[in-house]
């Protein structure tokens, strides 16, 4: 049981950590266009999201695919950025409803891209074991408590705007969307492989 906290404590440290906050940009581009209403979709997003990471750590621990560190650190910010620049271009046009197999198969491809950002420590966070699906699992539900944590604050905070000091949810949408854009642009040049 022990190593079942050890590996969830990463799972949820690995998003809700300060200092990487790509994960949290991500998931607020992706919830922020969403109310509670709609919280089986941004469920499945999300828990599609985690497929994704999962996935590429498992390609990645067992060797099936390598990957160049230098870009996957600069194409994480490069999802973030798409995604946010989608919730722009399509804020107050229904779209997300229309759109729902596009956003679901962008939020799994984005969460392989995601992961392996992470592969690299994983790999050698469990190089000693024989097993590496259990610890991986416990991993990924470690991710997936930490990223409904962030899904509902963001749908709480959402709310909050929304109801009491009356932004529509558009121009919501639009707002944090752009202060997301504002913050990742300086990943995506730093991060650029050159």
């Amino acid at each position: 049981m022990a190593d079942f906290w050890f590996y969830f404590k990463i799972g949820l440290d690995h998003v809700l950590d300060w200092r990487a906050y790509d994960h949290v940009l991500f998931l607020i581009v992706l919830t922020v266009p969403y109310a509670f209403k709609d919280w089986q979709r941004v469920l499945l997003m999300v828990t599609l999201f985690t497929v994704g990471h999962s996935l590429s750590l498992i390609l990645s621990v067992y060797n099936v695919v390598r990957v160049n560190a230098s870009l996957v650190e600069f194409l994480i910010p490069v999802t973030i950025f798409i995604a946010a620049l989608y919730n722009v271009f399509t804020a107050g046009k229904g779209a997300k409803k229309d759109k729902l197999g596009l956003l679901l198969i962008t939020a799994l491809f984005f969460g392989l891209i995601h992961g392996l950002g992470f592969s690299n420590f994983f790999k050698e966070l469990t190089a000693d074991l024989g097993n590496r699906m259990l610890p991986l699992l416990e991993f990924a539900l470690g991710i997936e408590a930490a990223q409904v944590i962030i899904v509902l604050i963001v749908l709480i905070i959402s709310f909050i705007f929304q109801t009491i000091f009356r932004f529509s949810r558009r121009d919501w949408m639009m707002v944090i969307s752009a202060v997301v854009l504002g913050m990742v642009i300086p990943m995506l040049i730093a991060n650029y492989p050159g």
